[in-house]
């Protein structure tokens, strides 16, 4: 005899998901604004429980502990949303990948560079901070550069893709090279500590990138020919 389905119970199932969702985005937005207001160290997971509306048991419960909300929190803006999906799967890239010319491709990728800086730099901050004092937190700070150069060296080969580096320059040292000049804390000397705009910063940092990454422009002399 065929079994029947009971489609409420999938309804009910499909609800449970979309509150535990919205439960996970309540902590990670309460521990944003705690995180910024007070610190990592000294925010503790009573105080998110009470800003999130939610008990502690649940926070523990969704998370664990303090380091892997503040591990969910990073990636949360880094990508901008709750979505599982990684950086370099992002239709961000779309848009880079339909561009044949390799210096316009810096700029789209300059672009998004500082996009994803300008969204996560206030928690690459508190990272760096409770690192110094917390092990841990030094262990996912270092977890995390790692992946930014894993990115990072994907923009180099992108470029790599679309004309040459600069003579003898390898995708890998390239993308050394990148993750050093696009790094959290040049850019936050640069935007918070002397004060420039985010439209400053993205022209630098194109700029720095084309220098340092790309051949120099050919120089055409009078006749047409290239010096």
């Amino acid at each position: 005899m065929e079994k029947k389905v009971n489609p409420r119970r999938r309804y009910r199932s499909t609800r449970r998901a979309e509150q535990a969702a919205q439960t996970q985005r309540q902590i990670v937005e309460a521990a944003r604004r705690l995180f910024e207001e007070r610190g990592y160290v000294t925010t503790t997971i009573a105080a998110i429980a009470v800003e999130a509306g939610v008990p502690v048991v649940t926070i523990y419960a969704t998370f664990g502990n303090k380091r892997a909300l503040l591990s969910r929190l990073i990636d949360v803006s880094l990508v901008g949303d709750y979505e599982p999906i990684p950086v370099l799967n992002r239709t961000w890239l779309d848009l880079v990948l339909r561009e044949p010319e390799q210096r316009p491709r810096l700029r789209l990728l300059a672009h998004l560079t500082r996009t994803i800086l300008e969204r996560a730099g206030p928690i690459h901050a508190i990272m760096r901070s409770a690192a110094a004092s917390d092990p841990e937190i030094a262990d996912l700070r270092l977890t995390h550069q790692e992946q930014r150069l894993v990115v990072q060296t994907e923009y180099a080969r992108l470029l790599a893709a679309v004309g040459p580096l600069q003579e003898g320059l390898t995708v890998e040292e390239a993308g050394e090279r990148y993750w050093i000049l696009a790094s959290p804390e040049l850019h936050h000397i640069l935007t918070t500590e002397r004060g420039w705009s985010q439209d400053q910063y993205e022209t630098w940092l194109h700029n720095v990138l084309a220098a340092q990454l790309l051949p120099c422009d050919p120089v055409l002399t009078s006749d047409g020919s290239i010096k």
